[in-house]
């Protein structure tokens, strides 16, 4: 049988009017701190910090559209397409494996792409999930790159992504190369001004993802119209047309990035930082002190008189 217990009804009445007076007390300093916890979840103020990472994305963007389109530079950008390609596979691949398929390799070809020989799994979610796959991931780097711990973990998990593709390409010298210089470079800017420059390459990666995305899907099917490509095989068994497939595939890359720029914004309101500017604001002495003394009063004991100019 459980144990009954009393509470002296002046006890309770105690602690109601001691009560009263510590809500009276640190009331404005509580009503603050609510609000400002409300405001910092849900507002999608652009901050100052973020300005700055919003004006990256943009300067990458425009960058990015430049050298993939002017000659003798675009080949600055080829390390980085290799590594986007890697992605676009590493998505045909995981979805196979999750869909009861099989992966037997991965290659990347400087010219004409990559592929994934596999067998098996639902070619209704692995031959859209290359370009889908990639695009997400790409929006994910995006929403981790407004943060520097975010950053960190976007690295972590690109590193275990890095160690499956490697694992199937394992006899692919391109992509080793290719996967070993993107490791390099992520580890070089953990131990670089407290990772401050890895938001900026994690931002890179993201970007160049999602418009590598778009821009292979129009290259293939409006300029050069491939007839290997994943969206004309994907018409090809299940109906409609290549490009009205890659159309479609090309909004949702840009809805995935939009999406990710959004919750960064809403997600990491103030990161520039190693959280020290975006730890919590603490009470104020007033309503510390009043806290103590609501909880000496509550537990029975009597409060130690309160000098004189103390903050009560």
């Amino acid at each position: 049988m459980a144990p009954s217990y009393s509470v002296s009804p002046a006890l309770v009445d105690r602690v109601l009017r001691n009560a009263k007076r510590v809500v009276a007390a640190a009331g404005p300093d509580i009503v603050n701190l609510s609000a400002h916890s409300v405001v910092s979840r849900r507002s999608l103020t652009v901050s100052s910090t973020q300005k700055v990472t919003l004006g990256v994305i943009a300067a990458y963007v425009v960058v990015i559209a430049l050298l993939w389109n002017l000659p003798y530079v675009r080949w600055s950008l080829w390390p980085f397409k290799m590594l986007v390609i890697a992605f676009h596979e590493f998505g045909h691949a995981i979805t196979a494996c999750c869909t009861g398929g099989r992966v037997e390799s991965i290659s990347l070809d400087p010219r004409e792409g990559g592929v994934t020989h596999m067998r098996g799994g639902i070619s209704a979610i692995t031959l859209p999930a290359g370009y889908l796959g990639s695009s997400l991931i790409g929006a994910l780097l995006i929403f981790c790159g407004f943060d520097i711990v975010a950053s960190k973990v976007a690295s972590i998990v690109l590193g275990v992504c890095f160690l499956l593709t490697l694992w199937w390409a394992r006899k692919d010298w391109l992509t080793i190369a290719t996967i070993a210089l993107a490791v390099g470079l992520l580890v070089a800017c953990w131990f670089i001004s407290h990772a401050q420059p890895l938001r900026f390459v994690v931002l890179f990666i993201g970007v160049m993802t999602n418009l590598y995305s778009v821009w292979d899907i129009c290259d293939d099917l409006i300029l050069r119209k491939v007839n290997s490509s994943d969206a004309s095989v994907f018409a090809k068994r299940y109906g409609g047309s290549s490009q009205c497939w890659g159309v479609i595939w090309s909004i949702i890359s840009v809805l995935f990035m939009a999406a990710g720029i959004v919750a960064g914004i809403a997600a990491f309101p103030r990161s520039f930082t190693l959280h020290s500017k975006s730890a919590p604001r603490v009470a104020s002495p007033k309503a510390r002190n009043a806290a103590q003394l609501f909880a000496l009063y509550a537990s029975g004991k009597q409060a130690p008189k309160a000098p004189q100019g103390m903050l009560i």
